[in-house]
């Protein structure tokens, strides 16, 4: 800290020995002493609080930058869903196309079995959603449009007896 050295020391103890006398040079090191040990625990608990301002500073960026990336993915995931189900309808659409053809050809027979896998992944994916408001909405929403699309009874009738109370929550 100080670039004292010993003969400064020395020459500092003389002079207070004469100036302050012999009787009171005790009384008054101590008080230094303790002075000085006051300082130094004031600076160090100085240096603490700043080292855990710096400490706290750089764990508020890490969450701000994690909080970043987590919006970063989020955003990328909806684009990625997004892409999937547009792609997922194409193919659905070509499947369909395939299929109509095909039953123009055997007489209808694979146009009868593609409605009925439609039917039945429509009903599996009907009882799986969860039984919450909104999401009862979505499923009745989906049973209108099977039956729109010229889809059987028997879904409507799995989805009823599936959730009954489904209506009351939503309604």
């Amino acid at each position: 800290m100080f670039d004292i050295g010993f003969t400064e020391l020395m020459l500092i103890g003389i002079v207070a020995l004469v100036v302050i006398g012999p009787e009171r040079l005790p009384k008054v090191a101590r008080t230094a002493g303790q002075w000085i040990g006051k300082l130094n625990r004031y600076v160090s608990q100085v240096k603490q609080d700043i080292d855990r301002d710096m400490k706290l500073e750089e764990l508020r960026k890490m969450q701000q930058d994690m909080k970043d990336s987590a919006q970063r993915y989020e955003i990328m995931a909806g684009e990625t869903k997004r892409e999937i189900e547009t792609v997922v309808e194409q193919e659905t659409g070509q499947i369909s196309r395939v299929m109509q053809a095909m039953s123009a050809t055997d007489g209808g027979l694979a146009m009868q079995e593609w409605d009925k896998i439609k039917a039945e992944e429509a009903a599996v994916a009907a009882l799986a959603q969860p039984v919450l408001g909104s999401a009862a909405g979505e499923g009745g929403a989906q049973a209108t449009a099977s039956v729109a699309n010229g889809e059987t009874q028997p879904l409507l009738d799995a989805q009823a007896s599936a959730s009954p109370t489904d209506t009351k929550v939503a309604g």
